[in-house]
């Protein structure tokens, strides 16, 4: 393969590789929280997707709503003793249900197949950690996607925005420098991680944490609604520092070429 290309992938998993619309953890979070007496909206607890999940705890707890309704429910602030009682909680309940949304989004297998045939290798980070991967890896290669290699944040010791997992990837993968590495995610943290690393970051919308559709919702939604949506999810990925941003995960090989063009004409990062 020629060295100044793409020779790495690296994809999150909920939201963009698995699970349409991040649908497991996103219902895990208002059971738990629904549970403690604290509701949120759907978007509240979208905003934080794909951090590290005691982080994402910690943003839920530290929002606006979340804030003032734990001061009112408890008449204390939250503590790191509920931070980890509620991500006990978290866990167990997700580890119940995680297997059933595991299942490789539309395109998915494809997507990934063309990637290899191009030379590319196949990385993965995610916001999980490697007891709920254990559980979602058989049922994504079963049905056809397998990465070479997964990260998890209790690998590195801390999880998105920050490079650490997939500086990890990399060196599984042993790639370098990281300009020859494109993070492909779902979430604003996505986008941070690949930037941070001083990868490159490709923003996907269909299936995404940013849309917060479910597949049915997506497929029933008004066409100019949709498109509106995908216009500010969009944007969201483009703040946070995306190169590209994709409709679907089936743009990618075609993604990747354009990111290969740019290498060859000697376009900064």
């Amino acid at each position: 393969m020629d060295q100044q290309q793409i020779e790495l992938v690296v994809f999150d998993w909920a939201g963009t590789t698995v699970d349409y619309g991040s649908s497991a953890p996103s219902a895990v979070f208002d059971r738990v929280f629904s549970a403690s007496g604290i509701h949120l909206t759907r978007a509240e607890i979208n905003a934080p997707m794909g951090m590290e999940k005691k982080a994402h705890i910690r943003q839920l707890l530290s929002c606006a709503s979340g804030k003032k309704q734990w001061a009112e429910k408890y008449g204390r602030p939250w503590s790191e003793a509920d931070v980890e009682r509620l991500y006990e909680e978290f866990e167990a309940t997700l580890s119940q249900v995680v297997e059933e949304y595991s299942a490789p989004l539309p395109g998915v297998p494809e997507t990934v197949a063309a990637l290899r045939e191009m030379g590319l290798k196949i990385g993965s980070t995610t916001g999980y950690n490697a007891r709920i991967m254990e559980q979602v890896i058989p049922k994504a290669r079963a049905l056809g996607y397998a990465a070479d290699c997964v990260v998890t944040p209790d690998i590195t010791g801390k999880g998105r925005p920050s490079p650490f997992m997939l500086y990890e990837c990399m060196r599984q993968m042993n790639v370098y420098p990281p300009c020859r590495v494109v993070k492909v995610g779902d979430t604003v943290v996505d986008m941070e991680e690949g930037k941070n690393a001083g990868a490159y970051a490709i923003g996907v919308l269909a299936g995404s944490n940013l849309l917060a559709l479910t597949q049915e919702e997506y497929d029933a939604m008004d066409p100019l609604a949709l498109n509106r949506k995908k216009k500010e999810a969009a944007l969201g990925y483009l703040h946070a520092g995306a190169d590209l941003v994709i409709d679907s995960i089936r743009e990618l090989p075609e993604a990747i070429a354009v990111l290969n063009r740019r290498m060859a004409k000697g376009e900064a990062l």
